[in-house]
C-alpha cells in the first residue's frame, strides 16, 4: 500500500499571518480615531471629540502588548505607531484647544499649541532611539517623562473639568495656555514615569481587578469627565511616587556596583 504523505502547508512567499497584522490594524485604527477628534473639534463637537482621542489611548495601551503576544513586533510597526501616537496626541490634543479657546489669543495662543506638538515628536524621537539600547534593569520599568497618551489626557483636563460643571474659569485661555507649556515640559523632561511593563497582579488579586476595570468602564459610560478626572489625577500622584521608586533602584543598584569598582 502507498504510504501517504502528510500535508504540508505551504505559505506564499511574501505573506503574512493575520495575527502578525492585528497590532497595526489596531494601530491604524487609533490613527482614523485621532484624525476623526480633529474633524469633530472644525465640528465644535467637542465632547465627541475628546471620546475620539480617550478611543486612541486605549487602542494605543493595547497594541503594544496584543503585538509581544502575538510575536507580531516589527520595525514596521514601531514606526507606524509612533506617527499615529503624534497624530492622535500631539496634533489633535494641540488643535481641538487651539479651536476650542486658545485662539482668543491669536498667535500666542498658536504658538503654545505649536510648543504642545513639537515637543511631542520631540518625546517620540527621543523615544525611538531608545528601542533596543541597553538600558539599567532599574529602568526597565519606567518612561523617560510623561508618554504621549498620558500628556494628551492631561492637557485635555481644563475640558473635562468644564464639561462637567460648565464653569466658565476652565475654559481660560490663560489655564489653558498654562497647563499645555507644563505637559509639554513634562513630556521632554528626564523625570521617571512607571511604564508598567512588567507589572504583575497576584492570584488573589486577580478577581477584584477584573471587578475594577468592570466598574471603571461602567463608570466611563454614565459619568465620564468625573472619571477621567479621577484618572488624572492618579496619574498626576504617581509620577513622584515613580521618581522615588525609580532614585531608590537606581542607588541599590550603584551601591551592588560600588564594591566591585573597588575590588584590587
Amino acid at each position: 500500500m502507498p504510504l501517504h504523505r502528510p500535508r504540508v502547508r505551504v505559505r506564499p512567499m511574501g505573506a503574512f499571518s493575520l495575527n502578525r497584522m492585528i497590532p497595526n490594524i489596531l494601530t491604524l485604527l487609533a490613527l482614523c480615531a485621532g484624525m476623526t477628534a480633529i474633524r469633530l473639534a472644525f465640528l465644535d463637537r467637542f465632547e465627541q471629540a475628546t471620546a475620539a482621542i480617550i478611543i486612541a489611548g486605549i487602542l494605543d495601551g493595547i497594541d503594544g502588548r496584543i503585538a509581544r503576544l502575538l510575536k507580531g513586533t516589527s520595525s514596521f510597526g514601531a514606526e507606524l505607531d509612533s506617527l499615529s501616537d503624534f497624530v492622535s496626541f500631539g496634533a489633535a490634543p494641540a488643535i481641538m484647544l487651539d479651536i476650542w479657546t486658545m485662539d482668543s489669543l491669536h498667535g500666542v495662543g498658536w504658538a503654545l499649541a505649536l510648543l504642545f506638538a513639537v515637543c511631542t515628536a520631540l518625546r517620540l524621537a527621543r523615544f525611538n532611539t531608545q528601542i533596543g539600547a541597553d538600558l539599567p534593569p532599574y529602568a526597565y520599568n519606567f518612561f523617560t517623562g510623561v508618554p504621549a497618551p498620558a500628556a494628551a489626557g492631561l492637557v485635555m483636563i481644563p475640558m473635562f473639568l468644564y464639561f462637567e460643571s460648565g464653569f466658565g474659569f476652565f475654559r481660560s485661555p490663560i489655564l489653558c495656555g498654562a497647563v499645555l507649556a507644563a505637559v509639554a515640559a513634562l513630556m521632554v523632561s528626564r523625570v521617571p514615569t512607571f511604564a508598567f511593563k512588567s507589572f504583575r497582579i497576584p492570584r488573589e488579586w486577580v478577581l477584584p481587578t477584573l471587578l475594577l476595570v468592570g466598574a471603571l468602564a461602567a463608570f466611563l459610560t454614565t459619568e465620564p469627565w468625573i472619571t477621567l478626572l479621577i484618572i488624572g489625577a492618579l496619574y498626576i500622584g504617581s509620577i513622584p511616587v515613580s521618581i522615588r521608586a525609580y532614585a531608590r533602584l537606581r542607588s541599590a543598584a550603584e551601591e551592588l556596583r560600588a564594591p566591585r569598582l573597588t575590588q584590587p
